[in-house]
């Protein structure tokens, strides 16, 4: 197997992992008068697809020939490539889960289960689609 061979299988096998975690996100953050236990899952829920989305977008970028080590790096390349729409919406995704591993308070806690709901499930369904599309061709 070809290097190039190897990286367009990576990409794939690491969608296939986060179109998993994406269906989960998406059905927690479609729940509504979810307890404080039920958000504690959605914001965990939240971490992991981030996480798989940005590598995922990594491996993507890396099957076409583009190298970037760092999620700020890969979420501005995918943005000038035109993969992700919502920039913005990236980098506030990327802000909250670093804000969250480092510091808990209720206020950044409440904003962040808001911010799930109305702005990063939309914007991970964007991605998801777009690589769906790839997959697919």
């Amino acid at each position: 197997m070809s290097p190039q061979e190897y990286k367009e299988i990576r990409w794939k096998q690491r969608f296939e992992n986060f179109s998993r975690a994406y269906t989960l996100l998406k059905e927690a953050s479609e729940t509504s008068g979810l307890s404080r236990l039920e958000k504690e899952g959605l914001i965990q829920r939240f971490e992991y697809t981030f996480e798989l989305a940005w590598k995922t977008v990594k491996d993507y970028l890396e099957a076409k020939g583009v190298v970037e080590k760092f999620p700020r790096d890969v979420l501005k390349t995918a943005v000038s490539t035109e993969i992700l729409k919502d920039g913005q919406s990236w980098m506030n995704m990327l802000d909250s889960r670093n804000q969250l591993s480092h510091c808990y308070d209720e206020k950044s806690f409440e904003k962040v289960v808001q911010s799930i709901s109305r702005e990063y499930t939309p914007a991970i369904y964007q991605l998801f689609s777009y690589l769906k599309v790839e997959m697919d061709s």
